[in-house]
């Protein structure tokens, strides 16, 4: 086994029907850019009913028909938000736990401690994070939070810290792929190769994410010598 294979995001993607919600961070292979993806997935039509919504450098989740949403509460939050030289990315209200500790001092692993998975049994949906940081010289952590058992009895805490290495990036989602229940990831967030072309990245990941159950997926690249940042957002209800 190579443990250091990089694959292709669209090898990863091609052949599974549902990963679910997917969050991938990196660094550009001409080594310019900071780079993130999170993409979200639904099967209900009430996971299905959403868009992402862009307002002063945060991305939320919102209702595409406000008249269809039948329960808000793991579906509509803010992934990404921004604080003190941080960027966090999260599948769920996550991300705001996490604001809040990074402003008071404290940091993804602090507040994730007092987070479990997804109370939606029988899926027990895992809650993945992402933080990257620019305080200093880039670097970012990844982070998974996972039922111990089928009954939900415990939640296994894992925490991913990378030194950014240009062409790669680290890809977790919340499903192995689809089932029912939904199995959950399994092992390390996995190696991909993240090109210096944003658009590339972008359709690389949207065209190869399961048509009928693909949502919305947004891309963001920061330039590391204190440009512009670049950003890209898909939505299937659009």
């Amino acid at each position: 086994m190579n443990v250091y294979k990089i694959d292709t995001i669209g090898t990863l993607l091609k052949d599974k029907s549902y990963p679910g919600r997917g969050i991938i961070i990196g660094k550009s292979e001409d080594g310019k850019s900071a780079v993130f993806a999170y993409f979200i997935m639904g099967r209900s039509e009430n996971s299905r009913n959403r868009v992402f919504a862009l307002r002063d450098g945060a991305v939320f989740t919102e209702p595409h028909d406000f008249s269809k949403v039948s329960d808000p509460s793991l579906i509509i939050y803010s992934a990404v938000r921004s604080a003190c030289g941080s960027v966090i990315v999260t599948n769920g209200d996550q991300t705001d736990t996490i604001y809040d500790a990074i402003i008071n001092g404290g940091d993804m692993r602090s507040a994730l401690r007092t987070r479990e998975f997804e109370p939606d049994a029988p899926n027990l949906t895992p809650r993945i994070s992402g933080v990257l940081n620019f305080d200093g010289e880039f670097s970012y952590e990844m982070s998974i939070l996972k039922s111990a058992d089928s009954e939900g009895t415990g939640c296994n805490r894992f925490f991913y810290e990378y030194t950014p290495i240009a062409g790669v990036g680290h890809f977790i989602h919340t499903y192995v792929d689809d089932g029912n229940p939904l199995p959950t990831f399994q092992g390390e967030p996995e190696r991909v190769a993240i090109p210096s072309d944003i658009d590339a990245f972008a359709s690389a990941i949207w065209t190869n994410l399961n048509e009928e159950n693909k949502i919305s997926l947004y891309v963001r690249y920061v330039a590391l010598d204190g440009g512009e940042s670049c950003e890209r957002v898909f939505n299937k209800n659009n």
